[in-house]
């Protein structure tokens, strides 16, 4: 159990039937009345950011996210498959649920898989992933001072912003949170 005044980022609780993590938390303490904590939550099943006060007071049980580490075999249709690198189990994920979490994400690469009481509720990819480019124009020389960017398809499929000095054929540096390029590899 968690109280509402020893919240803090990060920290997932059940409530309502739903599975929350605090993304903001404020303490407030008005001149007037009781203190509060004013918070922004997560559901982490449905994605829906909610913004909710608590009575310091208030006691909510604490969820137990399991991250497991998983290796992406292929997707068949709408189902996605893993295996457990330990086990060597396999699972299935339903495509709604993959989203756009393996947009740089080849086959065999490892993936965090999210659940709550054994059911899959998310996909966490690499932070950094190291792909070919598969088509991009080619850059004009000398026209490196402005900073200039041009859309790259990578081996994937998705598209990335890279610099004008990356030809197809080069390998680079993907930071996936952000989607963008970092450096040549």
């Amino acid at each position: 159990m968690v109280t509402a005044g020893d919240f803090k980022n990060g920290i997932t609780f059940e409530m309502d039937g739903g599975v929350f993590q605090i993304v903001e938390f404020q303490h407030v303490k008005p001149g007037k009345g009781a203190a509060f904590v004013r918070t922004k939550i997560k559901n982490v099943i449905t994605g829906a950011t909610v913004e909710k006060t608590f009575n310091p007071t208030d006691k909510m049980p604490l969820a137990h996210i399991e991250r497991k580490e998983m290796s992406y075999l292929y997707n068949d249709g709408d189902l996605y498959y893993f295996m457990d690198v330990e086990t060597y189990e396999q699972i299935p994920v339903n495509k709604d649920t993959v989203a756009d979490a393996l947009k740089f994400v080849k086959e065999n690469d490892v993936c965090k898989i999210l659940s709550f009481k054994g059911n899959v509720f998310g996909i966490e990819a690499p932070i950094f992933v190291e792909l070919e480019v598969t088509h991009t124009e080619p850059g004009f020389k000398g026209d490196t001072a402005t900073g200039a960017t041009k859309p790259a398809t990578v081996e994937t499929g998705a598209m990335v912003k890279v610099p004008l000095f990356i030809n197809t054929g080069d390998r680079i540096r993907i930071d996936t949170r952000t989607e963008s390029y970092m450096e040549r590899a």
